[in-house]
């Protein structure tokens, strides 16, 4: 469920357009507009905005963003304004262990395909190929059945190739239901739990199975001790809110914590985004 609070009357796309450019035209920002207008907008609508700025003033609205505002804020701001598949591509490409298992794991099949081609067309280059480990590679070329329908024999089955660590096939090519039924399964036959396999697969296993799970530990880990961790406090906040930001609360709710270990317009954006 998205956290994100939207106008039941939102204004046109050429509206917003018109004063997102009033908010960034003279000596300084207005960042709380910047906020009111897309920090309450749909990805549709934001992508409609996007055309609509570039069509009425000769430029994305991105550069804007980028050349108008700064840090943490601007990186928020960017992030929640850029086309979801196109972040995503773009986290992708970063090419850190966790974040690419959250983009294959947490991503709706339509999503994930989506990624795929902005990845292309941003880099020249397919996801998969930039891929180096195998176990990633299948993650991120699958694209899974995405109903609830369960076979309990298929999942007493790869249960017991779980055990001998066959582990890519199942994870890349099985629905969210049947991996869940696999995985208690095994549980119910080794005495363990899947997840004690190893960290990646732990990993894995929460962005399909519970994803709200493993973006509350993201935030708590990127608040938790001397200093905050701005990238993937960022990354959790602007990925899920407009997914299930709901469920992520519900699971870790910590709006005071994010409260006190952010600050200034990154932090109004950040509880914007939280809802």
């Amino acid at each position: 469920m998205a956290s994100i609070s939207v106008p039941s009357r939102a204004p046109s796309a050429a509206e917003d357009a018109e004063n997102i450019r009033k908010a960034v035209q003279g000596w300084g920002t207005d960042e709380k507009a910047l906020i009111e207008i897309l920090g309450h907008r749909t990805a549709a609508q934001r992508a409609e905005i996007a055309v609509a700025y570039e069509g009425l003033y000769n430029e994305p609205i991105i550069d804007r963003l980028h050349s108008e505002l700064s840090g943490d804020f601007r990186s928020a701001m960017m992030l929640w304004t850029v086309d979801p598949a196109a972040r995503d591509a773009k986290l992708a490409h970063k090419a850190m262990v966790w974040v690419l298992i959250e983009v294959a794991c947490a991503s709706a099949p339509d999503h994930l395909v989506a990624v795929r081609k902005a990845y292309r067309e941003a880099y020249s280059a397919s996801l998969e190929e930039d891929v180096l480990k195998q176990f990633l590679v299948r993650l991120v070329s699958s694209y899974r059945y995405s109903g609830e329908l369960v076979d309990d024999e298929l999942a007493r089955a790869e249960a017991a190739e779980l055990h001998d660590a066959v582990v890519v096939r199942v994870v890349s090519s099985r629905s969210k239901a049947q991996l869940k039924a696999t995985f208690e399964r095994y549980r119910l036959d080794h005495g363990k739990a899947v997840d004690e396999l190893a960290a990646v697969l732990k990993t894995a296993v929460w962005c399909l199975t519970s994803p709200e799970k493993h973006f509350a530990e993201v935030i708590r880990s990127s608040i938790v001790g001397l200093g905050t961790d701005e990238e993937s406090l960022t990354r959790a906040i602007v990925s899920r809110a407009e997914i299930d930001m709901k469920k992520v609360k519900e699971e870790y709710y910590r709006t005071t914590v994010v409260n006190g270990d952010t600050s200034g317009y990154y932090n109004v954006i950040l509880l914007t985004l939280v809802g």
